[in-house]
């Protein structure tokens, strides 16, 4: 790859073919992929899995990765409803499921497995919840413990592996929803576009409140709701009719606002905007303007960032898989690092061991990590009605199950997580 981009920002807006009165016609965009949203991607993602390493509370600031994601993934959404509603929808649907189900089929029995007896402790209910593991509209259930002190994995293992498909389920939600939401944008854009954020406002801060799972969806759904609606106005061209000093300077002042609500109603967790949804949702849309405002047009990696472009490639092939296992990952590199001190040689070094503890899941998780993409990430492929590939990271050549895709050369069939037909 040449590392030289083929468009820049000012190029690809002058492109653009801005929509009719009503939004009938999108913005004439390239065709292929834009590498610069799946550099965004491949970002976000990594960033996730820093972030359940460390738990840093910064990170949620420095890059909301979960707006972002919802961002890119309603752009792709909006290119994709120039056909059929159904069938984009129930295309989704299918891309999305499959990878959840081999989840589900390994974490589920190792539940119960471990002690898991949920018609003894919550009642025949359990089996409708139960189903929120093959069609995830609402949170899949799980036991607050599981196993016992001293196993392998600590005994909140299951919440922290399944506690994350909350983003599955709101995936799913803007998904059913999408048809809709792109309508009333082309028709009302600015009142569709803030709706999100009001929302938030009235729900994410206890002035209406909405006890158990149903509050938490439908938060999740109103504090990501304008980053998702944002991707339709990036899709659109919305960005080329606003002067740009306009939106960077609304996007500032929202992100500003965000900074001073959640500076007073820190958490136990501090600054992690995660536990704070009116500041979450405005800090989130204000940096995802600025990121699509700037939005060049690549079809290649730029400069430096060519040397990138397999794993980014990778990163985006997988990005379903990457998600769903990485909790889990990262708790299994804990029993591998306990096996260090097991080792002789490094009987009369187990301060060095101890120093380098915290960094140790960092390094490990990645390797695990390659090992679920090679195990189950060739699921993706099924899913999207492609050729199941090991490593599709865009480098040529075959795999053991077929050829490997190499994303530069822009293929017709898109891949990722919020990159599917």
């Amino acid at each position: 790859m040449s590392g030289v981009p083929l468009d820049t920002a000012g190029a690809a807006r002058a492109r653009h073919k801005a929509p009719g009165p009503r939004g009938a016609e999108a913005a004439v965009r390239p065709s292929g992929r834009d590498r610069y949203l799946d550099l965004l991607r491949a970002v976000a993602l990594g960033r996730v899995v820093i972030y359940h390493i460390f738990g840093w509370a910064w990170l949620t600031i420095l890059f909301p990765s979960m707006g972002v994601m919802f961002a890119l993934a309603g752009s792709l959404m909006a290119r994709s409803l120039g056909r059929p509603a159904l069938g984009v929808v129930r295309g989704r649907m299918r891309r999305l499921l499959p990878p959840m189900w081999a989840f589900a089929l390994v974490v589920v029995p190792m539940i119960f497995a471990l002690g898991w007896r949920p018609v003894r402790e919550e009642g025949l209910w359990w089996f409708l919840r139960l189903a929120n593991y093959l069609f995830p509209v609402g949170a899949p259930p799980y036991p607050w413990e599981s196993g016992a002190e001293g196993g392998l994995l600590e005994t909140s293992w299951a919440e922290q592996a399944v506690g994350p498909l909350w983003y599955i389920r709101a995936y799913l939600w803007f998904v059913l929803a999408s048809p809709l939401l792109l309508w009333a944008f082309r028709r009302v854009p600015w009142a569709t576009l803030l709706a999100p954020l009001a929302l938030t406002a009235v729900i994410g801060t206890g002035l209406v409140e909405i006890p158990g799972e149903s509050g938490e969806a439908l938060t999740d759904f109103a504090v990501y709701g304008a980053c998702w609606i944002l991707g339709f106005a990036h899709h659109d061209g919305l960005f080329t009719k606003v002067p740009r000093y306009l939106t960077v300077s609304l996007a500032a002042f929202v992100m500003t606002f965000g900074i001073w609500w959640a500076s007073g109603h820190l958490t136990e967790e501090g600054w992690n905007l995660d536990e704070i949804p009116l500041a979450q949702a405005t800090w989130s849309f204000g940096f995802c303007v600025i990121l699509l405002q700037y939005a060049p047009s690549w079809r290649q990696l730029p400069g430096r960032l060519a040397r990138f472009d397999s794993t980014i490639t990778l990163a985006n092939n997988r990005a379903v898989t990457i998600y769903l296992w990485h909790n889990l990952l990262i708790m299994a590199t804990f029993p591998v690092i306990d096996l260090l001190y097991d080792i002789p040689a490094l009987y009369d070094h187990a301060g060095l061991v101890d120093a380098a503890y915290p960094v140790l899941p960092l390094l490990l998780v990645w390797p695990l990590l390659a090992v679920a993409i090679l195990a189950f990430g060739w699921v993706e492929d099924i899913a999207a009605k492609r050729r199941p590939r090991l490593w599709p990271n865009g480098s040529g050549g075959s795999g053991v199950f077929g050829g490997v895709t190499s994303t530069g050369s822009a293929p017709p069939a898109r891949a990722g997580f919020s990159d599917r037909r």
